[in-house]
């Protein structure tokens, strides 16, 4: 059943969504060389479950072969929280989609997505991601795959963008979705061709939430805690998934403005764990770097020439100093 929302009416602590296993509407989106466990758990320790709902990995490409569990437990990470965290795959291949389903299922995660939105070259040529928008028929046969591989023991969900090179086929793409057994949709409100443009559509969401009877989440330029909401009352969409305004204030579903240090104590935390990973020093401050870009979570960066002189630091070791000492008291 669709979900609307009306202008003033609270967001529930979690929608009642047979088969979901969200807990709040606000959730984490997957997102290419971000939303590895490195970061993804930093974000999901500081979150109730109330707060943030559920997290993804990044997508995980489905090639020649069913993608192995191991490889799957690698995305998950050993880390394991309140809130749920679903894998996403990506891939044209139906056959290597159920034995990927299946795999998935066997290791209990609590939701599969299928990514049908990532405008990456790599992706277009392998016929999936958002290349597979040009085909709603084939968006249906890969969910119905999918649904098929975890035989009835997790919801599968579908992640699309509103089109390739236009929106006009976003309740197409809607449907299929649904027809293919999708427990949930979610649409971010930009075309492949549109890119991560400023501009964006919300009544594309709601018209994706308008064409079917699942759950639609919708995606696309919520920076702010009170845009999550604003989306729900605007589109009718019962939950919010958040990319790059995660990346802006990693506590956007809380709603909580965090101090100076403790803004820094996230990425120092950041740091840390990838060095612990293997990652080389100055590959782990190149990360933070790409945080640091959109980042402005507790005023750490300042204005545009803050946030140039933490993006033009070349000194790795004085760097590294610099957050720590921003981050040493909460730390202490």
């Amino acid at each position: 059943m669709n979900t609307v929302v009306t202008e003033g009416a609270p967001a529930p602590a979690a929608p009642v969504v047979e088969g979901l296993p969200f807990t709040s509407p606000w959730l984490l989106a997957p997102m290419e060389g971000v939303t590895a466990p490195s970061f993804r758990d930093i974000v999901l320790a500081r979150h109730a479950p109330t707060d943030l709902g559920g997290a993804f990995t990044e997508f995980v490409r489905v090639i020649d072969r069913p993608v192995a569990k191991r490889e799957m437990h690698k995305h998950l990470g050993t880390r394991r929280f309140q809130i749920p965290v679903g894998i996403q795959l990506m891939g044209s291949d139906l056959e290597c989609l159920i034995g990927s389903a299946s795999n998935a299922a066997d290791l209990g995660v609590p939701v599969l997505d299928l990514n049908f939105g990532c405008p990456a070259r790599g992706a277009l040529k392998g016929c999936a991601g958002a290349a597979a928008l040009k085909d709603p028929a084939g968006v249906e046969a890969s969910v119905r795959a999918a649904v098929q591989g975890v035989g009835g023991r997790t919801p599968v969900t579908a992640k699309i963008r509103a089109g390739f090179d236009h929106d006009r086929d976003v309740e197409a793409l809607a449907r299929a979705a649904e027809a293919g057994g999708a427990a949930m949709l979610t649409i971010h409100c930009r075309t492949r061709r549109e890119g991560y443009q400023e501009e964006v559509y919300w009544s594309r969401i709601r018209r994706a939430v308008e064409a079917v009877s699942i759950p639609v989440a919708g995606n696309g330029s919520a920076w702010l805690h009170s845009d999550l909401e604003r989306m729900r009352v605007e589109t009718g969409c019962a939950f919010v998934m958040v990319g790059r305004g995660a990346l802006r204030d990693p506590w956007i579903f809380s709603g909580r403005e965090v101090s100076r240090s403790e803004a820094a104590a996230f990425l120092h935390e950041y740091a840390q764990v990838l060095e612990s990973l293997g990652a080389p020093r100055r590959a782990a401050v190149g990360r933070v770097k790409q945080l640091l870009q959109y980042w402005e979570a507790g005023g750490l960066v300042g204005d545009a020439q803050g946030r140039e002189r933490w993006l033009r630091d070349s000194d790795t070791e004085g760097f590294l100093a610099r957050l720590e000492a921003a981050a040493a008291p909460a730390l202490s």
